[in-house]
Protein backbone atom coordinates (compact mmCIF):
# COMPACT_ATOMS: atom_id res chain seq x y z
CA UNK A 1 0.00 0.00 0.00
CA UNK A 2 1.49 3.46 -0.97
CA UNK A 3 2.55 5.68 1.81
CA UNK A 4 2.25 2.60 4.59
CA UNK A 5 5.62 3.50 5.39
CA UNK A 6 5.00 7.62 6.01
CA UNK A 7 5.33 10.47 3.45
CA UNK A 8 8.48 12.32 2.57
CA UNK A 9 8.91 15.67 0.78
CA UNK A 10 12.14 15.29 -1.26
CA UNK A 11 14.13 18.77 -2.03
CA UNK A 12 16.76 18.76 -4.43
CA UNK A 13 17.98 20.96 -7.01
CA UNK A 14 19.09 18.09 -9.49
CA UNK A 15 15.98 16.28 -10.99
CA UNK A 16 18.23 12.99 -11.27
CA UNK A 17 18.88 13.03 -7.61
CA UNK A 18 15.48 13.46 -7.29
CA UNK A 19 13.64 10.72 -9.06
CA UNK A 20 16.69 8.25 -7.40
CA UNK A 21 15.56 8.87 -4.15
CA UNK A 22 11.67 8.97 -4.89
CA UNK A 23 12.42 5.04 -6.09
CA UNK A 24 14.22 3.87 -3.58
CA UNK A 25 11.66 5.32 -0.76
CA UNK A 26 8.60 4.26 -3.20
CA UNK A 27 10.00 1.04 -3.39
CA UNK A 28 9.73 0.85 0.50
CA UNK A 29 6.11 2.37 0.72
CA UNK A 30 6.91 5.67 1.54
CA UNK A 31 4.76 8.32 -0.28
CA UNK A 32 7.35 10.78 -2.11
CA UNK A 33 6.40 14.36 -2.99
CA UNK A 34 9.22 16.33 -4.82
CA UNK A 35 10.27 19.75 -4.42
CA UNK A 36 13.20 21.71 -6.73
CA UNK A 37 14.47 24.02 -3.89
CA UNK A 38 13.74 25.45 -0.14
CA UNK A 39 11.43 28.24 -1.79
CA UNK A 40 9.14 25.42 -3.20
CA UNK A 41 9.44 23.51 -0.16
CA UNK A 42 8.26 26.28 1.60
CA UNK A 43 5.31 26.48 -0.70
CA UNK A 44 4.18 23.20 -0.48
CA UNK A 45 4.93 22.02 2.69
CA UNK A 46 1.69 22.73 4.57
CA UNK A 47 -0.12 20.90 1.64
CA UNK A 48 2.11 17.60 2.07
CA UNK A 49 2.22 17.25 5.29
CA UNK A 50 5.43 15.30 4.94
CA UNK A 51 6.62 12.67 7.95
CA UNK A 52 10.27 13.88 7.04
CA UNK A 53 11.73 16.28 4.86
CA UNK A 54 15.12 15.58 2.45
CA UNK A 55 17.09 18.59 1.71
CA UNK A 56 19.99 19.00 -0.28
CA UNK A 57 22.31 22.02 0.41
CA UNK A 58 23.68 23.81 -2.42
CA UNK A 59 20.16 24.74 -4.36
CA UNK A 60 19.37 28.05 -6.21
CA UNK A 61 16.55 30.42 -4.48
CA UNK A 62 16.58 28.97 -1.05
CA UNK A 63 19.75 26.21 0.16
CA UNK A 64 18.80 23.84 2.18
CA UNK A 65 21.05 25.36 5.50
CA UNK A 66 18.24 28.64 5.31
CA UNK A 67 15.55 26.25 4.54
CA UNK A 68 15.72 24.00 7.77
CA UNK A 69 16.31 27.43 9.54
CA UNK A 70 13.22 28.59 8.78
CA UNK A 71 11.75 25.11 9.04
CA UNK A 72 12.30 25.14 13.02
CA UNK A 73 11.08 28.55 13.53
CA UNK A 74 7.75 27.83 12.34
CA UNK A 75 5.54 26.08 15.16
CA UNK A 76 4.24 23.52 12.55
CA UNK A 77 7.19 22.10 11.15
CA UNK A 78 9.31 22.54 14.09
CA UNK A 79 9.41 18.71 15.31
CA UNK A 80 9.49 17.48 11.47
CA UNK A 81 12.39 15.23 11.04
CA UNK A 82 14.86 16.91 8.62
CA UNK A 83 17.40 14.63 6.93
CA UNK A 84 20.09 16.60 4.76
CA UNK A 85 21.30 14.21 1.81
CA UNK A 86 24.39 16.38 0.43
CA UNK A 87 28.14 16.37 -0.09
CA UNK A 88 28.67 17.97 2.79
CA UNK A 89 31.15 20.18 3.92
CA UNK A 90 32.12 20.39 7.58
CA UNK A 91 31.05 23.82 8.21
CA UNK A 92 28.01 22.69 6.25
CA UNK A 93 27.16 19.99 9.16
CA UNK A 94 28.22 22.40 12.06
CA UNK A 95 26.05 24.62 10.52
CA UNK A 96 23.13 21.90 9.98
CA UNK A 97 23.64 20.96 13.89
CA UNK A 98 22.74 24.84 14.46
CA UNK A 99 19.71 24.70 13.01
CA UNK A 100 18.08 21.74 13.51
CA UNK A 101 19.19 19.33 11.26
CA UNK A 102 18.60 15.53 12.18
CA UNK A 103 20.70 13.75 10.62
CA UNK A 104 23.19 13.84 7.36
CA UNK A 105 23.60 11.33 4.57
CA UNK A 106 26.88 11.83 2.51
CA UNK A 107 26.40 11.94 -1.51
CA UNK A 108 26.85 9.23 -2.84
CA UNK A 109 24.76 7.25 -0.67
CA UNK A 110 23.81 3.74 -0.66
CA UNK A 111 20.10 3.30 -1.33
CA UNK A 112 19.76 1.02 1.62
CA UNK A 113 21.31 3.47 4.19
CA UNK A 114 19.26 6.58 2.61
CA UNK A 115 15.84 4.04 3.31
CA UNK A 116 17.32 3.18 6.40
CA UNK A 117 17.83 6.41 8.17
CA UNK A 118 14.09 7.87 6.56
CA UNK A 119 12.69 5.15 8.19
CA UNK A 120 13.94 5.62 11.32
CA UNK A 121 13.47 9.65 11.13
CA UNK A 122 9.85 8.58 10.27
CA UNK A 123 8.95 6.48 12.94
CA UNK A 124 10.61 8.49 15.74
CA UNK A 125 8.53 11.91 14.23
CA UNK A 126 5.49 9.74 14.33
CA UNK A 127 6.22 8.78 18.08
CA UNK A 128 7.03 12.14 18.75
CA UNK A 129 10.52 11.69 19.71
CA UNK A 130 11.96 14.43 21.45
CA UNK A 131 13.62 17.79 20.00
CA UNK A 132 15.59 17.77 16.65
CA UNK A 133 18.93 16.98 17.59
CA UNK A 134 17.85 14.32 20.04
CA UNK A 135 19.89 10.90 20.24
CA UNK A 136 17.25 8.50 17.74
CA UNK A 137 17.54 4.84 18.47
CA UNK A 138 16.38 2.91 15.50
CA UNK A 139 17.90 -0.15 13.24
CA UNK A 140 18.96 -1.45 16.65
CA UNK A 141 21.60 0.65 17.52
CA UNK A 142 21.59 4.25 18.55
CA UNK A 143 21.88 7.29 15.85
CA UNK A 144 22.72 10.87 17.18
CA UNK A 145 23.02 13.87 14.76
CA UNK A 146 26.52 14.32 16.03
CA UNK A 147 27.31 10.57 15.06
CA UNK A 148 26.47 11.26 11.56
CA UNK A 149 27.19 15.06 11.59
CA UNK A 150 30.88 13.01 11.81
CA UNK A 151 29.97 10.25 9.60
CA UNK A 152 29.55 13.29 6.70
CA UNK A 153 32.34 14.52 7.98
CA UNK A 154 34.80 12.28 7.67
CA UNK A 155 32.91 11.57 3.85
CA UNK A 156 33.68 15.14 3.08
CA UNK A 157 37.23 14.79 3.90
CA UNK A 158 38.10 11.48 1.85
CA UNK A 159 36.13 13.45 -1.12
CA UNK A 160 38.27 16.36 -0.78
CA UNK A 161 41.13 14.44 -0.32
CA UNK A 162 40.72 12.28 -3.57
Amino acid sequence: MPGASGRVLVVDDNKVIRQLIRVNLELEGFEVVTAADGAECLDVIDQVRPDVVTLDIVMPRLDGLRTAARLRADARTRSLPILVVSACTQYEVESGLDVGVDAFLAKPFEPSELVRVVRQLSEQGRAGAGPAGASRAGAGRTVSAADDAEQASQQASRTADA
